[in-house]
């Protein structure tokens, strides 16, 4: 069904105009590969990387299902992290507008399980959250899943990855055995086919190969020695001056490592790993996609969920030993119609990885030469964006239009000049020209910094 329109599936009219005012025109080959059999309540094995259309084929399979007078959990998502939750949730809302009364509630960590357990008292239709927070509340019975007709695994190769076998499996064993589960998995390792024997009825498999169009990545390999591996890394940087760029590291230690070595030769980066904090995983991922920091170094399952439009490059610090997830990585950039770069350094011992990758994906690998790529002789790459952090967020009901005619119209501050808003529960992130922030600063510090009629706080964040 290549390219068929939403009017071909069995939608009714008011959710078919949502989809139209949402600009979803036609299926993308995850939706239109899948959706048809979602619709006839199979179960279903999907193989489909981020950003293929793959949240809206099952938010519309589950909202198909939904009976909006009957105030029980039917639907639940379960994600690997909770930037990844958060976005399925926006997205399913979205698709769900058109809908009167439909609930749906985000059960994660990094927040209270008390106004969570209050507003599962209250009753909901759907539930999208991560395995150990979903667990908390099963172990308190603030969560009752036996009405659970649909249950989603998104990312599962993720969760496994990150240790919640054990989770998904007494999550899994709360809902009711005649249930739809549709798994999602950018890779299909024995560890998954494993728990699909285990958890589904005849599932449907599918595998949509997202393939970019010829040309739209380039991808170049470096042939380099564990001495000069850091060295060759920095000259990368220099050579093709790169502006947004994630770098892929296999560990969280090696994460940490990079990150330094390139702030002390005058690189900004930042690292993303299993390590931070909530909060501070928050801020390394809005200071990155708001652009206030050129590099961010990241392990795989930090990395889970990341989508950062425009994003220049994907270096491969080390390559991986799956082949799948070398492409995962490096489909990251080259995406919207834009093209992207994919740079890998390997060393002599790393060989079998390349012949490995070669067989994979049917073509020889480029590679170029380290000692043709400019020295990174007195390089410096500095982002002349900052990061401003407002101290009220959606609990206060701001909206990034309150934020945008407060630094414009009340502190002197050209549109221009201020470029991505994110708005989380508490707080609000602005990224702002560095000419510009300390303006903005002195506005908020004069005790002048009004949001809403309301005085807040501001601080630069670094």
């Amino acid at each position: 069904m290549p390219n068929a329109s939403f009017s071909s599936l069995p939608f009714s009219k008011t959710l078919l105009n949502n989809l139209d005012s949402l600009a979803y025109k036609t299926m993308t080959p995850v939706q239109s590969a899948s959706l048809p059999a979602i619709l006839e309540e199979k179960d279903l094995i999907v193989q489909a990387k981020t950003g293929s259309g793959k949240t809206a084929a099952f938010g519309l399979g589950l909202l198909q299902k939904i009976n909006p007078k009957f105030f029980a959990l039917q639907a639940l998502v379960l994600c690997p992290t909770r930037e990844l939750a958060d976005q399925v949730a926006k997205e399913i809302r979205q698709l769900a507008r058109c809908i009167p009364n439909i609930k749906l509630v985000v059960l994660c960590g990094g927040k209270p399980l008390g106004p969570q357990a209050d507003s599962l008292e209250h009753g909901a239709h759907i539930a999208v959250g991560t395995p150990g927070r979903i667990k908390d509340h099963l172990s308190r019975s603030t969560l009752d899943l036996s009405s659970v007709d649909t249950l989603v695994l998104d990312e599962a190769d993720r969760m496994l990855d990150m240790g919640f076998h054990d989770e998904i499996t007494n999550i899994i064993q709360q809902t009711p055995s005649n249930r739809q589960t549709l798994l999602f998995s950018a890779t299909y390792p024995n560890t998954i086919k494993k728990m699909c024997r285990s958890i589904q009825r005849d599932p449907v498999v599918i595998k949509v190969d997202e393939t970019h169009a010829e040309n739209t990545i380039e991808e170049n390999f470096y042939l380099t020695n564990n001495y000069q591996r850091k060295e060759t890394l920095l000259n990368l940087l220099a050579h093709h001056q790169l502006k947004s760029t994630v770098i892929f590291c296999h560990t969280k230690v090696q994460c940490h490592e990079i990150s330094e070595f390139l702030k002390d030769n005058k690189v900004q980066a930042l690292a993303l790993n299993g390590d931070l904090d909530q909060r501070d995983r928050d801020q390394v991922l809005v200071r990155f996609s708001n652009n206030s920091c050129p590099v961010l170094v990241a392990t795989d399952v930090a990395a889970r969920g990341l989508d950062i439009k425009s994003l220049q490059a994907v270096i491969n610090y080390e390559l991986p030993h799956d082949p799948e997830i070398y492409t995962h990585r490096i489909g990251r950039t080259g995406r919207a119609g834009e093209t992207g770069l994919a740079l890998s350094l390997y060393t002599e011992s790393e060989i079998e990885r390349i012949i490995s990758l070669e067989d994979y994906l049917g073509k020889p690998c480029n590679n170029e030469s380290s000692d043709s790529l400019r020295k990174a002789t007195d390089f410096s790459l500095q982002s002349n964006v900052s990061t401003l952090q407002v101290d009220a967020g959606k609990k206060n009901k701001i909206r990034p239009g309150d934020l945008l005619g407060a630094l414009t119209k009340d502190a002197g501050l050209a549109g221009s000049q201020i470029g991505k808003i994110n708005i989380f529960d508490q707080l609000s992130y602005i990224a702002i020209e560095q000419d510009a922030l300390p303006k903005a600063l002195n506005y908020f510090r004069q005790g002048k910094g009004k949001i809403k009629g309301r005085h807040v706080k501001a601080r630069e964040i670094r």
